[in-house]
């Protein structure tokens, strides 16, 4: 039950929620904190945040306030590698990453926690690299009260592996094959190398070892298994994957005995980028654009592949709607709408 009371007439009574104040292009945040005695300096500044009245409340067993309510909902929300913030402030649970890692959300358990109406998570987008401390979500109770058992009900509807989780990218040892006449020959310098030993340095992996094969798809095949010779647990080649009748690096990933291979993209840059496995190494076809342009498909699939899943057409094909990178004259990726 909730009683209104003038504000002038609160004081002494006890806040029964977070009081929030907004100074344009200052401060955002909790001016009073729930619990918080009223005491009669107060009462200017309520008014001032445009509070004329002050709820007294008195629950029923059958109600919930929306502090219980973000602590049940963070806890069911929050799965492996997820933290708490630690109190509810505005109502408001955040979610943070224990560590390092691939941020990982189940979006259909998502949209049917939304469908409830009463309660809410907002996340970061699913399959992002995040770091540790990093919010990558948050949920509350949209009233400031509500019926237990709807918070209870979808509490209890949440996977037991929750909705959000920190996935730890493994680090491995990666081959690299630079193929290309022009590169073997040269006649001119490799682009490719720097490029790719800082993305794989990005996600804690180390290049072992770096081959240059011509335009022949025999060659290419040999340095892809002198990679794994070395002991290389992920192949990344780089050129050769056009449509040009030189172009025989896909030729030569099949001759090198990959599996499960999935060529061609709806993502741009990446339009001919290829995934695939031999045995259980991924190997990775990386076409020209990974030179030219900052952010490429490889950036959207490598964590996801370091982290064991097999990419599939499906993965890719849902990547086409957000696959369309802007070439922004400032790159801000992953805070834009690439690959989401």
């Amino acid at each position: 039950m909730r009683k209104s009371v003038p504000v002038d007439e609160a004081v002494g009574m006890v806040l029964p929620h977070d009081i929030t104040e907004i100074r344009r292009d200052e401060f955002k945040g909790r001016a009073f904190k729930k619990g918080h005695i009223i005491q009669p300096e107060d009462v200017e500044h309520l008014k001032r945040l445009g509070k004329e009245h002050i709820y007294v409340l008195t629950l029923t067993p059958s109600e919930i306030h929306e502090n219980e309510a973000a602590a049940l909902l963070a806890a069911a929300i929050g799965g492996p590698g997820i933290e708490q913030s630690k109190e509810a402030v505005e109502g408001k649970i955040s979610l943070l990453a224990a560590h390092d890692g691939l941020l990982k959300v189940d979006t259909h358990a998502l949209y049917k926690l939304n469908m409830a109406g009463e309660v809410m998570c907002a996340t970061l987008h699913n399959n992002r690299v995040v770091k540790k401390g990093q919010q990558v979500a948050a949920t509350r109770l949209i009233p400031l009260i509500s019926q237990r058992d709807i918070v209870e009900g979808v509490v209890q509807a949440a996977p037991a592996a929750g909705i959000v989780r920190v996935v730890t990218i493994p680090k491995v040892k990666a081959g690299l094959v630079i193929t290309g006449n022009e590169v073997f020959h040269g006649r001119i310098k490799d682009a490719f190398e720097p490029v790719l030993r800082a993305k794989l340095k990005a996600v804690g992996s180390e290049v072992i070892t770096v081959r240059f094969a011509p335009d022949n798809a025999e060659i290419i095949a040999a340095e892809i298994k002198n990679c794994l010779s070395m002991g290389a647990r992920l192949v990344v080649t780089s050129g050769g994957m056009s449509v040009d009748p030189d172009d025989v690096t896909r030729e030569g990933i099949k001759a090198a005995g990959a599996e499960n291979i999935v060529y061609g993209t709806p993502v741009l840059p990446g339009a001919m980028f290829l995934s695939g496995t031999i045995g259980q190494v991924p190997v990775l076809g990386l076409p020209a654009c990974g030179m030219f342009h900052r952010i490429t498909i490889f950036d959207l699939i490598l964590p996801r592949v370091l982290c064991g899943e097999r990419i599939s057409r499906e993965d890719f094909a849902a990547l086409g709607h957000g696959g369309l990178c802007q070439n922004c004259e400032t790159c801000r990726y992953p805070v834009c709408g690439f690959g989401k």
